[in-house]
C-alpha cells in the first residue's frame, strides 16, 4: 500500500534540540513486508521496520513533553500494519490499535541505516611529529566560536591552551563551570599546585615529575585536567606532555609483546595518607576491542606492591621499562615554560603530564588546578554546535 499525499498545517515535532528541519521532504511512503519503504526528494530510500516507527514516536504518550525521555516500551511485535500517510511530505502512521505517530521528513532522513553518523565531536588523533597543542585567548574563549575551536583541540588532540587570562584567583574554576561542574577528588573540587610543608603528593614539591597520569588508583581517573598559572617566576618548572595514543602507537610496532603484556596483566595502584587509602588494580594500558587506547595508568609514585606470578615478574619489568623510555624520549615529549595568565587543559587518561625540577628560591610558582569529566566537553560542545 502506498501511502497518498495530503495536506497539513504544521510539520510533525520530534522533541529533538539538534535541527533536523532542513532534510528533503518524502515524496513516497509505501507498505511493504518488512515495514515501511521511504523514498525522499534527493532520491535517497530507505526501509524502516514497523517496530522500529513505533519505538520513535515522538508524541506526549510516547516521549515526555518536557524531559524527552522515551515512554514506550517496544516489548511486543507488531503484528497488525498501520495505515500509512504523507502529509505535507511528513509520514503520519495510524495504528490498528487507535495510536497516531507522525514523524518529521528530516528527522526520519537524518536516522535512516543507510546515513553516516555526523558528530560534532571528534575522535582522538595521536599527535603527529612537531606537533603544536591549539591556543585560544581568554577573550576569545568566553565567545562561542573560540569555546568551539577549544573543545574540538581537546577532545581531538588531549592537549589544549588558554592565553591571555587574568591573573586572579578561582579563574580556573570559572573557566570550568562553564563547561560543567568540577570532578572533586580526595584533593577537593579545586586544588592548588606549589611547594608546601608537609606535602601529600609529589606535585607540592619542588621536585621534578616524570611523566604520569592523576590517580590511577582511582577506579575512574579523572578525565581532563585544567592547570591555571598564576605565578612563574622560579627557575626550571617547564612543563612536559606525552601523548599515550602516539606512544602506544610506536611500543606497539617496536615490541607488541610489550604491549600485550602491559594491556593484559592487572596491577596495583595505592594512594594513602593520614586520612585516605585509595587502590585500584589495573593495567597500564587499557586497549579497545580494534586495538585502540582507551586509557593509560602510568604513574610510577603510587604504583602499589607488583603481586604477579614470580615467573610474570620479569617480563613485566622490561615491557614497563620500554614504555618509559619511550615516553620520556625527545621524539615523545613536548616542553614549554607556562607562563602567568595561561591555561593548561590535557586528557589526563591519554597525555601524560610532568614538569622539570624548579628552584622555590628564586621565585614564586603557583597554579590552580581542577578536573572535569570528558562527557561534560563532548556535551558542551554538541550544545554549541546546535547554534550552527
Amino acid at each position: 500500500m502506498t501511502a497518498t499525499t495530503t495536506k497539513q498545517s504544521q510539520a510533525p515535532e520530534m522533541g529533538e534540540l539538534s535541527p533536523y528541519q532542513t532534510g528533503p521532504a518524502l515524496t513516497q511512503a509505501t507498505l511493504v513486508q518488512t515495514g515501511v519503504a521511504l523514498e525522499w526528494q534527493d532520491g535517497q530510500q530507505s526501509t524502516l521496520p514497523l517496530l522500529w516507527l513505533r519505538d520513535h514516536c515522538a508524541c506526549q504518550a510516547c516521549r515526555h513533553p518536557q524531559t524527552r525521555e522515551r515512554l514506550y516500551l517496544p516489548l511486543e511485535p507488531i503484528t497488525e500494519p498501520p495505515s500509512v500517510a504523507l502529509l505535507e511530505g511528513h509520514l503520519h502512521l495510524n495504528w490498528q490499535d487507535g495510536h497516531v505517530s507522525a514523524f518529521h521528513s528530516g528527522w526520519l532522513y537524518q536516522r535512516r541505516p543507510e546515513s553516516k553518523l555526523v558528530s560534532s565531536v571528534p575522535n582522538a588523533k595521536p599527535w603527529k611529529d612537531n606537533f603544536t597543542p591549539e591556543c585560544v585567548r581568554h577573550d576569545d574563549f568566553l565567545k562561542p566560536q573560540g569555546e568551539k575551536a577549544w573543545l574540538t583541540a581537546m577532545l581531538r588532540d588531549g592537549l589544549a591552551l588558554i592565553t591571555d587570562g587574568p591573573l586572579v584567583e578561582e579563574e580556573v574554576s570559572r573557566l570550568a563551570e562553564r563547561i560543567g561542574p568540577q570532578r572533586a577528588t580526595n584533593f577537593g573540587a579545586r586544588f592548588d599546585v606549589r611547594s608546601k610543608p608537609n606535602p601529600n603528593n609529589a606535585a607540592y614539591t619542588a621536585v621534578g615529575l616524570p611523566l604520569h597520569i592523576d590517580l590511577p588508583n582511582w577506579r575512574h581517573p579523572p578525565d581532563i585536567q585544567l592547570l591555571y598559572c598564576l605565578q612563574n617566576g622560579a627557575s626550571g618548572g617547564e612543563s612536559l606532555f606525552a601523548d599515550g595514543a602516539r606512544v602506544v602507537e610506536a611500543l606497539r610496532q617496536q615490541d607488541p609483546k610489550a604491549l600485550a603484556i602491559l594491556s593484559e596483566t592487572p596491577i596495583d595502584f595505592r594512594f594513602q595518607d593520614e586520612s585516605h587509602d585509595i587502590s585500584m588494580r589495573a593495567p597500564v594500558v587499557t586497549l579497545d576491542s580494534a586495538g585502540n587506547l582507551v586509557e593509560m595508568r602510568l604513574n610510577n609514585w603510587i604504583r602499589d606492591a607488583l603481586h604477579l606470578p614470580v615467573e610474570q615478574m620479569d617480563a613485566w619489568y622490561s615491557a614497563y621499562a620500554l614504555l618509559w623510555r619511550l615516553f620520556h624520549s625527545e621524539a615523545h615529549q613536548l616542553e614549554f615554560t607556562l607562563r602567568p595568565g595561561q591555561m593548561v587543559a590535557f586528557d589526563n587518561r591519554r597525555v601524560l603530564h610532568g614538569r622539570r625540577e624548579f628552584d622555590p628560591n628564586s621565585g614564586a610558582r603557583h597554579l590552580q588546578g581542577t578536573y572535569l569529566d570528558r562527557d561534560m566537553l563532548a556535551s558542551r560542545l554538541r550544545v554549541l554546535a546546535r547554534q550552527d
